[in-house]
């Protein structure tokens, strides 16, 4: 059995990670993963808002956590935000957790991509970064019909991924580019349908509210090339009115499109597959952050090598790596010609019009 330490308890934290191992601690069928007793959670910043309930446990520090638990039966749940997360994961090396989730994305640049692998080579870690769509019911339906061949070659596949995250983006930057927020969730499913790919173009945008703008957090547009000649375009507005998470998948001989749950509060998606002017549609639970924390505590339970997982999730950060040197590139080149000078909009700024939007 195995117990648990949720560090970060923000929204990642509390409203998914501990909102979904709640159901599966008082689950009949995954009673043997958990071990009796509360879970435990750390965050790292002095004013956060403490855990509610008896069952997950507030510790002052990583260091209380390993006195308190046993490093080496116990999973480690990393929410951080992404540009704080590489001396975490030292401190909890050091103090012998091995067992960690990262949530998504892995690093914010290549740099610290390839610091987190290569510390997990040198300390033992196994790490798994928290990319639930792979397991979704919808990503294995889309698979199957793929690598089935009954509707040919497979010719491009396109996402678009629209998502309202002002408010949280105006209280904290703890995400640096759109690149950083949904794209993470779409290039897995890529690179797992069509295999591995290059960058062939990418952009950027800013997040405008009011006379406030957040640099490079509006929207992100990836386009890569597959080794086996496929296409995938991605394109992610973090501005929009409206949710919607697509696939369209299209085929030698017809098309599907896809519809992931666009919240926690409806974890239905939808399934439409278009064959010579015949189209089916279903509807099912795709509840996939469940299913992906359920199979990695079973993984970890039975011992089981997490490598692949990992070295796909590394592809995932070094394409979204090279996006966001092609887009900071191109952006220079940009700035000199035009003579702009692109500042982030300070701390007063962004809690200003974060207060004005609570009221709204």
């Amino acid at each position: 059995m195995l117990r648990t330490l949720i560090v970060g308890l923000g929204h990642a934290g509390l409203d998914l990670h501990w909102a979904v191992l709640r159901r599966l601690r008082a689950s009949g069928a995954d009673r043997d993963l958990f071990a009796p007793g509360p879970a435990y959670g750390f965050d790292p910043r002095p004013d956060a808002d403490p855990p509610a309930g008896e069952e997950l446990t507030r510790v002052g520090s990583l260091a209380e956590a390993a006195r308190v638990l046993d490093p080496a039966g116990t999973v480690v749940h990393l929410c951080t935000p992404p540009v704080a997360r590489l001396e975490l994961l030292r401190e909890l090396a050091a103090l012998g957790f091995r067992r960690i989730l990262v949530e998504k994305p892995l690093a914010v640049d290549l740099a610290a991509a390839e610091a987190i692998a290569a510390l997990r080579r040198d300390a033992g870690l196994d790490l798994t970064v928290v990319a639930h769509w792979l397991d979704s019911a919808l990503t294995t339906r889309t698979l199957e019909i793929v690598r089935s061949g009954r509707l040919g070659e497979l010719r491009s596949i396109s996402f678009v991924q629209r998502k309202p995250r002002l408010r949280r983006t105006l209280l904290r930057q703890g995400h640096p580019t759109a690149f950083d927020a949904e794209l993470p969730h779409s290039v897995g499913v890529a690179l797992r349908l069509a295999g591995d790919a290059q960058l062939v173009d990418a952009g950027l945008s800013d997040m405008h509210v009011g006379d406030v703008r957040v640099p490079h957090m509006g929207t992100a547009r990836l386009e890569v090339r597959h080794a086996g000649g496929a296409r995938t375009d991605i394109f992610s507005d973090l501005t929009s009115p409206v949710r919607e998470r697509r696939i369209t998948v299209e085929l030698a001989g017809g098309r599907l499109v896809g519809h992931y749950p666009g919240s926690a509060d409806d974890d239905y998606a939808h399934l439409e597959l278009l064959v010579d002017r015949q189209q089916t549609r279903s509807v099912f639970r795709d509840d996939s952050l469940t299913t992906f924390l359920r199979r990695v505590y079973r993984q970890y339970a039975d011992g089981l090598d997490g490598a692949p997982e990992f070295g796909l999730n590394m592809r995932v950060a070094t394409l979204l790596s090279e996006a966001k040197a092609h887009c900071l590139a191109a952006e220079a080149g940009l700035g000199a010609d035009l003579g702009v000078e692109l500042v982030p909009a300070t701390a007063g700024e962004l809690a200003g019009v974060a207060e004005g939007m609570e009221r709204v």
